[in-house]
């Protein structure tokens, strides 16, 4: 069974841009996540912006009308399409910025926030990107499953992040039944993305706002997930806990209270670059 469920909040900025964010007040119960946003974009949200510290990566779903335009201050000018996925390890600091590809048409995706390991978090940063087709899909009866990073069904994504983690996205049909095996040490959350479903016979669903947390195990263990009636897609993100400390000031993020004092002084002088 589950032992823990974390929750969601809605979080809109005006009208085009609405998104469920999960980004739990204690830091060790998504490690070694630290946060995600499911959500839809159709216009410029955000303006260009500061990270530092771990790794803010989006994938968009197949069901996006347009792609999410790219581009930060290493150079990188970049067109994620749907079903793609564009990973920005931020280091020591980076500003990137990102947009609706056609402004009107909606971009539905995920933002993952993700830690770094603290002997990375002073690197260069740098980007990766994967385009849709080169995103392996494993098959089984009902089920569906993307793997942009990460493996699963004994196939491994050719992204090769600093971190390593898994999201899977999941489509199944009316009643289908998928298993998710965790290796010793790892940690799944399990996040609605429509529908409902239930993981080792616990409901969860948006109308919940709830989140499962498979907790790390010191051996391999079976979890069960199954869709109910209307069928479900799911995403699900899994990873080793890092266990070191979390000390943020907004999108800068580090293991030290030094590291992070540094690293605003850095973005203060210019240091990050600019677009």
């Amino acid at each position: 069974m589950t032992a823990l469920t974390a929750h969601m909040h809605r979080a809109n900025r005006g009208s085009h841009f609405r998104a469920y964010r999960l980004d739990g007040s204690d830091p060790a119960l998504l490690d070694p996540f630290l946060g995600i946003d499911h959500a839809w974009m159709s216009a410029p949200t955000f303006p260009p912006h500061p990270h530092a510290g771990f790794s803010a990566v989006t994938y968009l779903f197949l069901d996006s009308e347009t792609g999410i335009a790219n581009r930060d201050s290493l150079g990188s000018n970049t067109l994620i399409q749907p079903g793609g996925v564009h990973w920005t390890a931020a280091g020591r600091g980076v500003i990137h910025e990102e947009n609706p590809a056609l402004t009107g048409s909606t971009a539905h995706l995920l933002q993952i926030f993700v830690n770094l390991h603290q002997e990375r978090q002073g690197a260069a940063p740098f980007a990766l990107s994967l385009d849709p087709q080169e995103v392996p899909v494993v098959q089984r009866p009902g089920a569906r499953v993307r793997v942009p990073f990460g493996n699963f069904g004994g196939v491994r994504s050719p992204l090769a992040p600093p971190t390593e983690v898994t999201l899977l996205d999941i489509s199944l049909e009316a009643g289908a039944e998928l298993a998710l095996p965790l290796a010793a040490g790892q940690r799944a959350l399990v996040m609605p993305i429509f529908g409902s479903a239930q993981v080792n016979g616990e409901s969860f669903g948006l109308d919940d706002l709830s989140v499962p947390i498979l907790p790390a195990a010191t051996e391999a263990t079976p979890h069960r997930l199954v869709a109910k009636s209307d069928g479900a897609k799911v995403a699900v993100f899994i990873g080793e806990p890092l266990r070191q400390p979390v000390l943020s000031n907004g999108p800068l993020s580090f293991a030290s209270r030094e590291s992070l004092t540094a690293a605003i002084a850095a973005y203060g002088r210019g240091d990050f670059g600019r677009l």
